[in-house]
């Protein structure tokens, strides 16, 4: 049960990445292949990176928090999955040219800051952190190059229907770790 959580939780991260890919394929006329890999593996990179910082803070508090973890990781995950959800509603500008060094470096910070905040909840429920982050990771670069490639032939039509998915599928974890919870 636990790979199977920490896959879901992996897809709903990705999907930031993957709306920004989707983008990115779609405002841009000559991205090309090596383009399209060098954004995966630095999403993926970043999406792996960031709750592994966020669970050596989880660790650190995990004496502390131990009879209210579950409601921790309610909270985090249903408070991400949240913003994921209002910032699918804002009106976004044209993609940035994800070509650049510094764009990418920047796109990538931006979509996996919330991957520090389940950081500290994978701490709390995997006693593996390096597999979850590596599935992390992995399932990053690979829907961000899938993205790519839907940009270039849907364009921003699944863009903003993508981060409700992966705010709607945080939340359904966040509350699904709070009732396994409270029933036991």
């Amino acid at each position: 049960m636990e790979l199977f959580t920490i896959v879901i939780i992996a897809v709903g991260l990705a999907m930031d990445a993957f709306a920004v890919s989707i983008a990115a394929g779609a405002a841009s006329k000559k991205l090309n292949i090596q383009h399209a890999l060098r954004m995966a593996f630095f999403f993926g990179a970043f999406q792996a990176f960031m709750p592994l910082i966020g669970s050596l803070a989880g660790v650190a508090l995990k004496d502390i928090i131990t009879s209210i973890d579950h409601w921790v990781a309610f909270v985090l995950l249903t408070a991400i999955g949240a913003k994921m959800i209002w910032e699918s509603f804002k009106l976004k500008a044209d993609a940035p040219d994800a070509q650049s060094l510094g764009v990418l470096i920047t796109l990538s910070i931006a979509t996996s800051i919330d991957a520090l905040a389940v950081g500290v909840t994978l701490s709390l429920i995997t006693s593996s952190i390096y597999m979850a982050v590596s599935i992390i990771g992995v399932i990053t670069f690979v829907l961000s190059l899938i993205g790519t490639q839907l940009g270039r032939k849907a364009g921003h039509f699944f863009e903003n229907k993508i981060e409700i998915l992966g705010g709607i599928i945080l939340i359904a974890i966040g509350t699904k770790i709070l009732i396994q919870h409270l029933i036991n």
